[in-house]
């Protein structure tokens, strides 16, 4: 899947019209504690990772991430196409 069309994909289910990015601001703060709870709870107690609930998680901060850039008017294909070009330049030795 291409991120542009799940980033069309998932705005189906974007409600509201008020505070829009504030809700997301938040609401993507909050998943990614929630992937940071089981990462602690693997790392420092001991718990098995749950790898089905990390997954759901960390679908959960892409969808808030991809409403975000809908919102600002980017292609989550840029986002992803421009992070991957500032590593090559930040690792320019690290091969693929």
């Amino acid at each position: 899947m291409e991120f542009n069309d799940y980033q069309q994909l998932a705005n189906r289910t974007l409600e509201g019209n008020e505070h829009v990015l504030t809700n997301l601001s938040l609401g993507i703060a909050s998943e990614t504690g929630e992937v940071i709870d089981l990462i602690k709870k693997y790392t420092f107690q001991g718990a098995d990772l749950d790898k089905e609930q990390l997954q759901h998680e960390m679908g959960d901060v892409l969808w808030y991430l991809s409403q975000i850039a809908l919102w600002a008017d980017i292609d989550f294909d840029d986002v992803a196409k421009g992070n991957i070009k500032a590593l090559e330049q930040k690792y320019p030795n690290v091969k693929r």
